[in-house]
């Protein structure tokens, strides 16, 4: 099992890994919170919010959450672990270049599998 250190550690690996433009006016950062957190849509404590991008009067920011990132990757390998992690960093990062563009792509099929995964769950 893994620690909140070892999912800051790697992510601070990937991160470095990632061209710095993908990052422009990303002035919040990448915050890791320990916190489990659980989408609005779930619906039997199984659908966990792993991260989440942010714009607001605060800026523009990512929120990554360990207690989510456990719950679904616990079991993973640190090289499962490291491949989710990048997998969820680059999602969260296209969230984010898409709003700079005025896009929503990512985000409509987001949804999408929110609407799939709530037909499925009745």
């Amino acid at each position: 099992m893994f620690t909140i250190d070892d999912v800051h550690d790697l992510l601070d690996d990937i991160a470095g890994e990632i061209p710095e433009e993908l990052f422009w006016e990303l002035n919040g950062g990448v915050s890791l919170l320990p916190e489990t957190k659980f989408s609005e849509a779930d619906q039997d404590g199984g659908l966990y919010t792993l991260g989440e991008y942010h714009r607001d009067q605060m800026g523009r920011y990512i929120v990554l959450y360990f207690g989510s990132i456990r719950a679904v990757h616990g079991s993973n390998t640190q090289e499962e672990l490291r491949a989710n992690l990048k997998s969820l960093l680059v999602h969260e990062l296209t969230h984010h270049i898409e709003s700079l563009a005025g896009e929503r792509d990512l985000e409509i099929k987001d949804n999408l599998k929110i609407n799939e995964y709530l037909k499925n769950s009745q």
